[in-house]
């Protein structure tokens, strides 16, 4: 009896599945963790892409600000933040800011920011969160190409150097996590990420895991942050790094905000891009285990991936710990739970004039229930939290599968991806 496990909060649930199953798993590329991490960044920042070495562009007398992810991102702050900050040493304590890319996420609580950055770092530096909805705490700086009105926080704007941290990693419409994302979602206002995410966005087949080119919520997004740029004495400094399923940094991308991530997108694509020849019937996956299966917001990434390659009318099951709930805070729960069906809560984002926090997340997660069956399986949210979430609950993985090869047979086609949206599986051809 073959034995997987699905990375599912700070653990793994171990899952059992029967003999003879018709079944492929999907991993991404292992990548080796580069054996040196601190070094690597160093090395990284004192040779960037496109810039002098960052030491050389700061000076005694600039303002930094540092832009670094909040919780529901996997970066390790605790190992790029020492190389980074010993970079910086020429600049007093009181000139550094770290800012919280928090876009139209709650704030961390002070016990979350210890876990991000570090207890030190925390009292040792000024933090500020970004508030999306505090329209008077961000400036105006014109619009993108495409009409988003690009509103950033001022706090940020009035630094002289910006360096925008991150990991890059497959995002489900944005192509990839890091680079502009920092600045914007990151640090924008409410309606500068109402524009970007809007219906018409998410709805464009370009907005979709790994594409960069030709979607437009990507090209927004890098748009928005280039005009962030002339507010700077020096243009965006961007330090990026790429994780294995270990979380071990294998790869540093740093310097010019375009090219460095450019070269990172194209690092990660390659360990996670994986084809298969068709689609199946069921594909159980992850939401890739703390911190990114917090909450059921969240855990969209994971029921996305497994979207691309389950058939219509096929059945996805996804394990996620959901720690933090729906979440309470903004309004996706509320957009599920006032709707009777995936099609009328698409009926009722996609009418003209309407316009949502967390709307997008609501899009995606209903358009993925209209293609497939999913099954939850979460001990943190009662059965009733689950079914009005238009999900069918699962409280073993194992006799979940079972049923469902009732249903579609016992030669059924099985896919598993454990690592859930860390791999980006595509029907080939």
């Amino acid at each position: 009896m073959p034995e997987i496990k699905l990375p599912y909060g700070k653990k793994y649930l171990s899952v059992n599945l029967p003999d003879n199953l018709n079944l492929e798993i999907i991993k991404t590329k292992y990548v080796e963790g580069l054996p040196d991490e601190e070094r690597a960044v160093s090395d990284a920042l004192k040779a960037p892409i496109g810039y002098p070495p960052l030491s050389e562009i700061v000076k005694s007398s600039d303002r930094v600000g540092i832009i670094f992810s909040d919780i529901t991102r996997a970066t390790p702050y605790r190992r790029i933040l020492p190389p980074l900050l010993n970079e910086l040493k020429k600049i007093p304590d009181e000139q550094v800011v770290l800012f919280c890319a928090t876009g139209t996420h709650r704030p961390n609580t002070k016990e979350e920011l210890f876990g991000i950055i570090g207890k030190e770092v925390v009292n040792r530096f000024k933090i500020i969160q970004n508030d999306a909805l505090d329209e008077f705490s961000h400036a105006s700086l014109g619009t993108t190409s495409l009409g988003t009105p690009v509103n950033i926080l001022k706090s940020f704007l009035d630094c002289d150097i910006g360096i925008a941290t991150g990991f890059i990693e497959p995002h489900f419409f944005a192509g990839f996590s890091g680079g502009g994302k920092a600045v914007m979602p990151g640090l924008a206002s409410i309606e500068t990420v109402l524009s970007n995410h809007s219906v018409k966005n998410i709805d464009n087949p370009g907005a979709t895991w790994a594409v960069t080119e030709g979607n437009p919520i990507y090209k927004d997004i890098m748009e928005s942050a280039e005009i962030c740029e002339g507010q700077f004495r020096v243009s965006l400094f961007l330090l990026n790094v790429a994780l294995n399923r270990d979380k071990a940094i294998t790869g540093v991308f740093a310097g010019d905000l375009r090219i460095a991530h450019r070269k990172g997108c194209a690092f990660v694509k390659d360990a996670s891009m994986r084809p298969v020849e068709k689609a199946f019937d069921i594909v159980i996956t992850s939401n890739s285990g703390y911190p990114l299966d917090l909450n059921l917001y969240q855990t969209v990434k994971g029921m996305s991936a497994a979207a691309q390659i389950v058939r219509k009318g096929g059945s996805i099951i996804v394990a996620s710990s959901c720690w933090d709930g729906i979440p309470e805070h903004g309004r996706y729960g509320e957009l599920l739970k006032t709707s009777r069906s995936p099609g009328e809560l698409l009926d009722r984002i996609r009418k003209p004039g309407f316009a949502s926090i967390d709307s997008w997340q609501a899009q995606i997660h209903a358009s993925i229930c209209k293609k497939a069956h999913v099954y939850l399986y979460s001990e943190q949210l009662s059965d009733k939290q689950i079914e009005g979430a238009f999900l069918k609950v699962s409280r073993s993985i194992e006799e979940t599968l079972m049923s469902l090869l009732e249903v579609y047979g016992r030669d059924a086609s099985v896919c598993v991806l454990p690592e859930g949206p860390m791999t980006i599986p595509y029907i080939s051809g």
